[in-house]
Parts: structure tokens; sequence; C-alpha cells
């Protein structure tokens, strides 16, 4: 008598690929926010290193994760890691992205250097998350087996009002594509926009108190997927400025 071999269900299948996150990670690179952040506890290079060890927690987590980072400048935004495409090895990846972002502050400080910048100025959040929703729409039209996409948006620069209509656009899209938007801030004050753009997409607003211990509020607020966070208690906001800026 042949033994019958067991069938793998294709329910099996799509449980494994609900906790496999596509995580776009973006990144205020603004010089004027970092050059007053040096008071404080936090400098860039301290910022990065925390930041770095997340992105490798993350890619540990699961194998099929993948994450992408996209800089957000002053004068303008670019993809500066992704890691399907950069090496496998926790070295290589931070020596890409640390790289990337060195040549894309040197770019962003030649474009904007006929423009007179007063006080810290704002970053191009608007254009960040653009690109962050068309690489995410890419990846929807490969096919219906993908990782689950979110944003988290690293930020410290105040709001620019004359971005709130590209921001609130990209905010509907996100929310069209349910697609969270997560937002960590690290500046003084809060931002209106990003509590907006977390509430109405379902993502998670923090402002961590001590940024000494930012890679600790990375890994145990905005490390888990999506599916996980249907069991978890995650922060939620105090109240949310709903007030246009225009």
């Amino acid at each position: 008598m042949t033994p019958v071999q067991p069938k793998l269900s294709t329910d099996f299948v799509f449980v494994i690929a609900d906790d496999v996150s596509l995580l776009m990670v973006l990144i205020d690179t603004n010089p004027f926010f970092w050059s007053a952040a040096n008071t404080t506890s936090l400098s860039f290079s301290k910022f990065l290193s925390h930041v770095v060890a997340f992105l490798n927690s993350v890619l540990l987590l699961n194998q099929l994760n993948q994450v992408v980072v996209i800089a957000t400048g002053i004068n303008t935004c670019d993809y500066v890691y992704d890691s399907a495409a950069a090496g496998a090895l926790p070295n290589q990846r931070a020596e890409s992205l640390l790289q990337k972002l060195v040549e894309f502050v040197v770019k962003d400080e030649q474009l904007g250097k006929e423009d007179s910048v007063d006080g810290i100025g704002s970053s191009l959040l608007s254009g960040s998350l653009s690109m962050a929703l068309c690489y995410i729409q890419r990846v929807f039209r490969s096919g219906p087996h993908h990782p689950q996409p979110r944003i988290l948006c690293l930020h410290g620069s105040p709001d620019g009002p004359e971005q709130y209509v590209a921001i609130m656009n990209a905010i509907f899209s996100a929310q069209r594509s349910m697609v969270p938007i997560d937002s960590c801030l690290l500046g003084a004050q809060h931002s209106a926009f990003l509590q907006q753009a977390s509430y109405i997409t379902g993502g998670v607003y923090l402002k961590p108190q001590q940024l000494d211990g930012l890679f600790q509020y990375l890994s145990t607020v905005f490390a888990s997927d999506l599916y996980s966070r249907n069991f978890l208690q995650l922060p939620k906001p105090v109240g949310v400025d709903f007030r246009a800026s225009i």
C-alpha cells in the first residue's frame, strides 16, 4: 500500500506572510536641526548608531523582512539603503547605509548653498513620504505575495506649513492603501503633521522622553510586525492637533 503524502496547507503560507514586514524608514538629516541638537544628549552620529542597531534587529527578526531607508533633507530626498540589494552581513549594512548618507548630506548641502535658511528650517517630509508610497505601490503591483508595508518617520525638524497640502495628500493615500505611518519625534516640539499621519493611518506616534535610550524605544515599540501589534499594548496618542497649517 502506497503511503499517503501529507499536503502542505496554503493557509499556512499566508499565516507566515502575515509577520513579514517591509519597513520604510524616513531619516531626518536636516543639518540645522542636528547642529542645534548637539547641545542635547543625542548627536547625529549617536542617532545613526541607534538606527543601524534597530535596522539590524528588524532584519534578524525574520529573514524575509525588508528595510528601505529614505533620507529627508531640507532641499531634496533620496533612497539611501535597500536591504534587498545590500550585503547580508550587519557590518555591510552599516557601511552601505552610512556611506550613502554621507553622500546624500553633501549633495543636499550643495543644493542649498545659494539659499539662506532662517532658524532650523523644515525638512522635505512630504517628498520622502511620497517616495515611500511610490516604492510601496511598486511592491503591491509585483504580485499578491508581498511583505506588509509600513512607514516609520524618524523626524526632528519643525513642521513646514508650505507642505501641509502635500503631506495631507500623502497621509490619505497611505490610509487608502492601508499603510500605517509610525512617527518617532526627536525634536523638542510635537509635530501636528505626524500626529495626524499616525492617527489617520492607524500608526504609532511616540516622542521619547530619554533620547539616550532611543534604541530601546525603537526596538520595543516599532520593531513588531503588523500582525503582532494585535496582541501588544502600544503607546496611544494623548491628543492630536487637527488644526490646518497653511
